[in-house]
C-alpha cells in the first residue's frame, strides 16, 4: 500500500440511570412524546441549576476502571460553548483537561494493545429532525435526550484496518453490558461510534513512522458495526485518490449514507480552541480518596476476559464454546447455575454447553433448574434409548464399507469421516455426530 490508515475511535455511551446528568428529570426518552422529559434544566431555563448525578459518575469511572485507566483524585465539569440549537443553553456541560479517567488500555484477542486516551462525562444532546411542512423544509428539536448521562470513549489513533476498529467496537460494547451501566444499543442510539481517519504516506526507510498526517476525518455518530466497517473502507479509498492527485484532504467532520454506503462532507472540524472551554462555575470540582476508588475497584462484576479465563480452568470445555457462552453476562451467568444443578444429577458442564448452544434457551424465561430437567435431561435420555440402534448402524456401516476401514485402520484418518457420513444418513437429523465419531472409533479399534 502506498499509504497507511491511521484511526482513532470516539464513542458515546448513554448510561441508563434512572434521571438525567444535571437534573431528576426521567432518562428513558426513548419512544416517548417529543419534549415530554424535559424541566427547566434541560431547557436552560433562567436561574435553573444543575446538580451532578452520582450514579453516574461512578458508573463513568468503572467503565474507566474496566478499561484500566488511572483514575485521578482530581476531575472536574467543564462547559463547551456551541450555538447548535440540541443544547437551548447554548454550551454543554462536558469534561475538558481533568476527566474522570485517563490512560488506560485494552488488548484485543489477536494481541494488539489499544491505548485509551481518555473516559469523560457529558450530557447528550436533544435530536434534531429534518422535515418538510407545508412545502416548507423545518428542523424539529426534541428535547427528551437532552440531559441524558453520556459518556466518551477516546483512543490514541492506534487502528491500522477496519477489521481491528469493528473487534474493539464489540469488546467495548461486551464490557459495558457486563458493567449493567448500559445496554448500548446501538438501534436506539444507546452507542454511538465515531471513527476519525487520516492516511499516512508509506515510505520505504523512514524512520519517522509515528508522525500522524496533518488532517484526519471525523465521521459522525454512526450506529452499526457494519456501517462503520464500510465508512472507514470508503474513507481509505477516497482520501487515497485525493492524496494521488498531491492534494491534502480538508479536515472536516463526514457522515456516513447507509443508503449509498458513502460518506458526505457535513462541516469543517472545530478545534477544541473553537469551543471556548472553560470549567463549569455551576459545579464544584470532584474531589476523590483513593480509598473511595479501591471500593469502586473491588466492587466491579467479573469481566468479559476474566470470565472466559476461569471458565477454561473451572469447566473445561471447547474454546468455542467459552466464546459463545461468555457473549453476554446473563448467558454465562445462565450457565454456570445450570451446571451447579446437574452437577447432582450426573450431568457434565460439557453437556450443559452443548445443549445450551444447540438448544439456544431463553435465558430470561427459563429457570436453569427447568431447563435441566425439560430439555438437558430428556436429551440424554433419548441418546441413551438409541444406543442400541445406533450399534446396529455402525455395524452394518463398517460390514458394507470394508476398503474405508482398511484406509483408516491403515493409517488414513480421513476415511473416518466418511464413515460417519453414511451412519448419518442412515440415522437422520436425531444422531448426535460426536457420538457416531466415538462409536465408530471404538468398534474399529476393537477389531486390530
Amino acid at each position: 500500500m502506498k499509504y497507511q490508515p491511521v484511526i482513532g475511535l470516539e464513542v458515546h455511551v448513554e448510561l441508563y440511570t434512572k434521571s438525567k446528568m444535571f437534573c431528576r428529570d426521567l432518562a428513558d426518552y426513548f419512544g416517548r412524546k417529543p419534549n415530554t422529559r424535559v424541566c427547566p434544566v434541560c431547557l436552560g431555563l433562567p436561574g435553573a441549576l444543575p446538580v451532578a448525578n452520582k450514579q453516574a459518575i461512578e458508573w463513568c469511572v468503572a467503565i474507566g476502571l474496566a478499561l484500566n485507566c488511572q483514575i485521578p483524585l482530581l476531575a472536574k465539569f467543564d462547559r463547551k460553548n456551541y450555538f447548535y440549537p440540541d443544547l437551548p443553553k447554548g454550551y454543554q456541560i462536558s469534561q475538558w483537561d481533568k476527566p474522570f479517567c485517563i490512560n488506560g488500555a485494552i488488548t484485543l484477542s489477536s494481541g494488539k494493545k489499544i491505548r485509551i486516551t481518555r473516559v469523560h462525562m457529558e450530557e447528550d444532546t436533544g435530536k434534531l429532525t429534518h422535515a418538510t411542512i407545508d412545502g416548507q423544509k423545518v428542523s424539529l428539536v426534541d428535547y427528551n435526550r437532552s440531559g441524558v448521562p453520556l459518556v466518551e470513549i477516546v483512543t490514541e489513533p492506534d487502528f491500522k484496518n477496519a477489521s481491528d476498529v469493528v473487534t474493539y467496537l464489540k469488546h467495548l460494547q461486551q464490557i459495558v453490558r457486563y458493567l449493567g451501566v448500559s445496554s448500548a444499543d446501538m438501534e436506539k442510539g444507546d452507542m454511538r461510534l465515531e471513527p476519525n481517519i487520516s492516511l499516512r504516506k508509506v515510505t520505504k526507510g523512514s524512520k519517522d513512522t509515528n508522525k500522524l498526517p496533518p488532517y484526519k476525518v471525523e465521521v459522525k455518530n454512526i450506529n452499526s458495526f457494519r456501517f462503520v466497517q464500510k465508512a472507514i473502507e470508503y474513507e481509505i479509498k477516497r482520501q487515497s485518490e485525493i492524496l494521488d492527485r498531491g492534494e491534502v484532504p480538508i479536515q472536516e467532520t463526514r457522515g456516513f449514507n447507509e443508503v449509498k454506503n458513502i460518506t458526505v462532507s457535513q462541516r469543517e472540524k472545530e478545534e477544541a480552541r473553537d469551543y471556548r472551554y472553560f470549567p463549569e462555575p455551576d459545579i464544584p470540582p470532584f474531589k476523590w480518596t483513593q480509598k473511595e476508588i479501591d471500593e469502586l475497584k473491588n466492587s466491579q462484576p467479573e469481566l468479559p476476559d476474566e470470565k472466559i479465563e476461569r471458565f477454561k480452568k473451572q469447566y473445561q470445555i471447547p474454546s468455542y464454546e467459552i466464546e459463545i457462552l461468555t457473549r453476554e453476562r446473563k448467558v454465562a451467568d445462565f450457565y454456570e447455575e445450570a451446571v451447579g444443578v446437574g452437577k447432582p444429577q450426573g450431568v457434565t458442564s460439557r453437556q450443559v454447553s452443548v445443549v445450551m448452544i444447540n438448544k439456544k434457551p431463553n435465558v430470561e424465561r427459563v429457570l436453569p433448574a427447568e431447563f435441566i430437567k425439560s430439555i438437558v435431561l430428556s436429551s440424554l435420555r433419548v441418546k441413551v434409548t438409541d444406543e442400541k440402534e445406533l450399534l446396529k448402524i455402525i455395524n452394518e456401516i463398517i460390514d458394507q464399507n470394508q476398503k474405508a476401514v482398511e484406509d483408516y485402520r491403515n493409517g488414513k484418518q480421513n476415511a473416518i469421516m466418511f464413515l460417519i457420513g453414511q451412519a448419518m444418513r442412515k440415522l437422520g437429523p436425531k444422531a448426535d455426530a460426536n457420538s457416531v465419531k466415538s462409536f465408530l472409533e471404538k468398534k474399529l479399534k476393537s477389531k486390530v
